[in-house]
């Protein structure tokens, strides 16, 4: 009896333990990560613009001094000065505090729409391609019709039918990259799925979710983390893209291709409004860009940027 407690006592333990170092050791790989992603000035940059919009996505009620809506009296058509450092659109709305504010909604739309096709995507890749037959050939045809329109005349038929809203646009970033996700999840799936492991754990009778999980998912993910990051990159300038169209976020939404759009009339008047949200997504998107490069050169070691 004592020796059952023991053993009882020490499996608990033993688990406890387990998890406690391998805790450290996600956050010692993401350090190591965030490390080569500065020793390179390129990724260093990138890394380093993504850090400071994510940092105004969390913080941008603390750092904008007016509300994204507020029309402040007497003040339209200000050019940048220490009051309003970006200056005031036609409206008499700071521009700062629509660009900071916008952050958040940018970053949030994009980052959902991304992690939702990369969820699927990898889902659908890892488990047609695993499977083969009839299926994964009818699957991929389709995603490869999708594949053959342009990613924002696809955007424009779904939103079309569906309406522009937030959800629809970010049903449309789901629409427009599950299939290359998928894609390339499955590229690695068919070349994985040959190895001598695999075949070894499927003789053993392992079912095919554990072996997707356990033998094959581990191959996918370098691969996947980078396109991950290239497709937040486009689905940035594809949000961006449809508020500028006025298919997007609506009004009075601080996005900021609509604030882009919305200032067009005005350009002579008042450039700031213009040029402060266009530079905000010019920024953002090369930043992302060259992070994702320099996540390549971490995670892909073997392959060129």
């Amino acid at each position: 009896m004592a020796g059952n407690t023991t053993g009882g006592g020490s499996q608990p333990a033993s688990l406890a333990t387990h998890e406690r170092r391998a805790l450290p050791a996600v956050f010692t790989r993401w350090w190591h990560a965030l490390r080569e992603l500065y020793a390179r000035p390129s990724s260093a940059l990138g890394t380093t613009l993504v850090l400071v919009f994510l940092a105004m996505a969390l913080f941008g009620p603390l750092i904008a001094p007016y509300s994204a809506t507020e029309q402040i009296s007497g003040a339209a058509r200000q050019a940048p000065s220490v009051q309003h450092l970006f200056g005031t659109d036609h409206l008499g709305r700071d521009v700062f505090s629509r660009v900071v504010l916008g952050a958040r909604d940018i970053l949030a739309l994009a980052g959902l729409g991304t992690l939702f096709a990369v969820v699927i995507g990898t889902l659908i890749g890892l488990f047609s391609a695993y499977r083969g037959g009839l299926t994964d050939e009818v699957t991929f045809r389709f995603f490869d019709s999708l594949l053959a329109l342009p990613a924002l005349l696809l955007a424009l038929l779904v939103l079309g039918v569906v309406g522009p809203s937030r959800n629809s646009v970010l049903v449309v970033l789901v629409i427009v990259y599950v299939p290359i996700v998928a894609r390339v999840v499955r590229s690695v799936v068919l070349s994985t799925k040959q190895k001598g492991y695999v075949e070894a754990a499927r003789l053993q009778g392992e079912s095919t979710a554990s072996i997707v999980r356990r033998d094959i998912f581990p191959s996918v993910t370098p691969a996947l983390t980078v396109e991950a990051g290239l497709r937040f990159s486009y689905a940035i300038f594809l949000v961006a893209s449809l508020g500028f169209l006025g298919v997007g976020v609506q009004p009075p939404n601080p996005d900021w291709g609509l604030m882009v759009s919305q200032a067009r009339p005005y350009v002579s008047l008042t450039p700031w409004a213009l040029y402060f949200p266009a530079a905000a997504i010019a920024l953002l998107v090369i930043g992302v860009n060259l992070a994702a490069d320099g996540l390549k050169r971490v995670m892909l070691p073997g392959r060129e940027v």
